[in-house]
């Protein structure tokens, strides 16, 4: 494999991706980079994995490249694991953070601080179009605070304060996030992977 596919627009993800790829030798690419555009992936499956591998495999397909896609979101334990797979449009069709947090604190007003128990969890997956799709997932526990805090990040992280830590994720720096994110979790197992194969 000397090339890749990312499967986001999000530059901040794709400049993750670029880290631990470009240790490895692999050319990074993602779809900011295409001259085509590629319609977006309905995610129909009920799980962060099957959202993930969808993707990966739909636009495998598509261009004949390996391509990694991911998926993640919050789930909250008082919520029964919501919102989930919807953790992005869990107040509406348009993404909207604020409203999303919104919801979220709404939903939990009359459970107490020590009953807020949550994870961030990412799964991500590498597709190969003539091969096997390898999956990596990554878990950050934590509890969910009673108002936001902090403005570094983006989604839940200023209502959302990691186990054993003092502060929300909104008030930690990018390097300590990605110390203990969901994220930076995943993309290690699968540095990991990569180092083997």
């Amino acid at each position: 494999m000397d090339k890749i596919l990312i499967a986001t627009k999000n530059k901040g993800k794709v400049k993750d991706f670029k880290t631990l790829f470009n240790k490895q030798g692999i050319e990074v690419i993602s779809l900011l980079d295409l001259d085509e555009e590629i319609s977006d992936v309905e995610e129909t499956g009920i799980t962060f994995e099957e959202n993930a591998a969808l993707k990966a495999e739909t636009i495998a397909e598509l261009m004949q490249m390996p391509v990694l896609a991911d998926d993640s979101g919050l789930a909250i334990d008082a919520l029964d694991g919501a919102p989930g797979v919807y953790s992005a449009r869990y107040a509406g069709m348009e993404k909207n953070d604020q409203k999303n947090i919104e919801k979220v604190l709404d939903k939990l007003k009359n459970i107490p601080e020590q009953a807020r128990t949550a994870q961030f969890v990412c799964a991500l997956a590498l597709a190969d179009p003539n091969g096997d799709t390898v999956i990596k997932q990554g878990y950050c526990k934590g509890h969910i605070t009673l108002e936001p805090i902090g403005d570094q990040g983006f989604g839940y992280d200023p209502i959302f304060k990691p186990e054993d830590y003092p502060c929300t994720m909104a008030q930690l720096t990018p390097e300590q996030k990605s110390a203990i994110s969901h994220r930076g979790q995943a993309l290690r197992k699968l540095a990991d992977w990569l180092a083997l194969d």
